[in-house]
């Protein structure tokens, strides 16, 4: 069991985390929490800015979008965007976005294997990528950097 089965599994009541078992979250109760788990796990912390910063190697959000759109799944990176309900993603669906480099390097990070990490990452996605999108529109020069997101990290848990 790797550390975000660990964690997910404990914010979760010891049961096994599900796409769409929260509100859009992932499995998980409220974006504190989410914000909490990306915030205190390096390994996370390093695979969610690898994804969605944009001195990332996947070339940030706008990215990250071009590559849903490419695999015809841009409706569902869209709903998370959006000021709508956030589509579920599939671990399936979400190793065929990223592709099977970037998913094993990312599996690396997390300390577990690809399709575990894809199903991990398939349950945090939608409600991160909604929370730091507001407006319900990507910025047009994407999240910024790997700085520019740990401060709009750190600034949501201050809030809380």
């Amino acid at each position: 069991m790797g550390l975000l089965d660990s964690v997910l599994g404990a914010m979760n009541g010891g049961g096994q985390t599900q796409a769409g078992s929260g509100a859009g979250l992932g499995g998980l109760d409220n974006i504190g929490d989410l914000i909490n788990l990306v915030s205190s796990n390096p390994q996370l912390m390093q695979a969610i800015m690898s994804l969605l910063s944009n001195d990332g190697t996947n070339g940030g959000l706008n990215g990250l979008v071009a590559k849903f759109q490419q695999a015809g799944l841009g409706d569902v990176v869209g709903s998370w965007i959006g000021s709508g309900h956030n589509q579920n993603i599939s671990g399936d669906q979400l190793s065929s976005v990223l592709g099977e480099d970037t998913l094993g390097a990312l599996a690396r990070k997390l300390g577990v294997s690809p399709p575990t990490a894809a199903g991990q990452l398939s349950n945090i996605l939608p409600g991160l990528i909604d929370y730091l999108t507001p407006q319900g529109q990507a910025p047009a020069g994407g999240l910024g950097d790997t700085s520019d997101l740990l401060g709009l990290l750190a600034g949501s848990t201050q809030k809380r």
